[in-house]
């Protein structure tokens, strides 16, 4: 069993050792894109709610 999980363990390590890990400026500038494109999206949901929103208010008072 404690083969087993040294093997695991020595395993993981290797595979770890093969990643291209990303640069801090790549890091900090895909982070930034993220926060850019939540906010856009998060704009254009909040743009799309209110235009439904009013057209059911005027399809309501029109109705009423």
């Amino acid at each position: 069993m404690i083969d087993r999980i040294r093997r695991f363990s020595e395993e993981a390590w290797s595979e770890l050792k093969k990643v291209a890990w990303p640069t801090r400026t790549q890091v900090r500038n895909l982070t930034i894109l993220v926060f850019v494109i939540s906010g856009v999206v998060g704009l254009y949901i909040t743009a799309l709610d209110w235009a439904f929103s009013e057209a059911i208010r005027l399809v309501s008072a029109n109705l009423g």
